[in-house]
């Protein structure tokens, strides 16, 4: 372990890929990489045998941005009239809403996708956005192997068939966490732009304070300020009153009613609202989780012996812990706290349970897809505690560490 924020080097000679390691995760970005053109060409991915869109979250970014680009940007907030957008986009209707939930200053990423046609926005707005999670994902592994790993990530296909930002998400946090011991100015910049989802930023000023990284913080502010002055130049007043009146709706509707089934959640609040649970319940269990999470984070950064790779993933993982609003696709950014204990394994060997967790963490997401069970919540708690057992001094003792062997790439 290393003291403050500095992080350990990968060897000149690391250690070896372990063999079934690399195959699993060849098989799955092999998975990946053949069902997404496949699903096209059957029509089961943009749009369906007759030509028409296929309802995904993509209309409602694409939507927007059409709406904005009218001098509309209030109404994309309005569900009635986001979905007559929507609907005309796709060609045809669907049950429910896709609601556009997001602050003022995405509406740029929306605005700037609608100029071109849905299906060329659709396929390069994933496109663009996989390239930078690409980048973090291969840096913070260290070595070319984080690219097979970030493809192989089993909700890359969650996040691609719906059109949604979960690369963008996982690429700022992983960005952030980085970026932040060395390029502190470039972290902070990620972290601002991270605020267009704001209850995976929540976190970072306590981390921050307790680290004393006052220039990322600084940084930060100063993004969120522009990109919300920006935004109110761009849009107006009324977006951001718009933002403001239907947030408390939305909430309403997801986290009360359960409009978005809530299988589809991937948080403690969602899984105990799945089996029955009442919501006052299901609100006391997260405030709980959250406490604790923030309590633990606060005290890992603040320490001068765990390593920062270990408190870079524990905070990306914590990100995913504290906010009850999670679906499938934001658990993207799983992929950077596995991508930093792939780093430390390779960097100073695996332990002996770490391979078999981060087999059943993928084997989850295989049974999310192919069950709908949500198994999410039970995945980032592995990946958690994985950190936890790597870190903490507080374990009464450590497993012994086996002879690595393998191939490496």
């Amino acid at each position: 372990m290393t003291d403050g924020l500095s992080v350990p080097k990968i060897a000149a000679a690391p250690d070896a890929i372990p063999p079934a390691f690399f195959n699993v995760c060849f098989v799955l970005f092999v998975v990946n990489a053949s069902f997404i053109p496949s699903a096209y060409f059957v029509h089961w991915w943009i749009f369906d045998e007759k030509g028409l869109g296929i309802p995904t979250d993509f209309a409602t970014i694409w939507s927007a941005g059409r709406l904005a680009l009218d001098g509309h940007a209030a109404q994309t907030w309005d569900w009635d009239i986001a979905k007559q957008a929507q609907v005309a986009v796709l060609g045809q209707s669907y049950p429910g809403n896709f609601a556009w939930h997001y602050p003022p200053p995405f509406l740029f990423v929306a605005s700037l996708l609608a100029h071109f046609p849905y299906a060329v926005a659709f396929i390069g707005w994933l496109a663009a956005s996989f390239v930078p999670y690409l980048a973090a994902m291969r840096a913070i592994v260290g070595r070319s192997f984080g690219l097979l790993l970030a493809g192989a990530f089993p909700a890359v296909l969650t996040n691609t068939i719906a059109g949604q930002n979960g690369f963008l998400t996982a690429s700022l946090i992983g960005g952030t966490l980085y970026l932040m011991p060395t390029r502190p100015v470039l972290s902070g910049i990620c972290l601002g732009l991270l605020s267009y989802k704001p209850q995976y930023g929540l976190l970072f000023p306590l981390v921050l304070i307790a680290a004393s990284e006052w220039t990322v913080f600084a940084t930060a502010a100063v993004v969120v300020v522009a990109m919300a002055f920006g935004s109110w130049l761009a849009f107006g007043t009324e977006s951001w009153q718009a933002f403001f009146h239907w947030m408390p709706m939305l909430s309403q509707a997801f986290l009360t009613e359960g409009r978005a089934p809530w299988w589809k959640l991937q948080s403690l609040f969602a899984m105990i609202r799945y089996f029955g649970g009442t919501e006052q319940v299901a609100w006391i269990f997260q405030g709980i989780l959250t406490a604790l999470v923030a309590v633990v984070l606060v005290v890992m950064w603040r320490s001068r012996i765990i390593s920062y790779p270990l408190k870079a993933a524990a905070l990306a993982a914590g990100t995913l812990l504290i906010t009850p609003y999670l679906f499938t696709y934001d658990m993207m950014v799983l992929a950077i706290p596995v991508a930093y204990l792939v780093r430390l394994g390779l960097a100073d060997r695996f332990l002996p349970y770490e391979l078999p967790a981060l087999a059943c963490v993928l084997g989850l997401f295989v049974i999310f897809t192919f069950s709908g069970i949500p198994t999410g919540l039970t995945a980032t708690v592995i990946v958690a505690a994985l950190v936890l057992l790597r870190a903490g001094p507080w374990w009464p003792y450590q497993p012994a560490v086996p002879a690595a062997t393998g191939v490496e790439i």
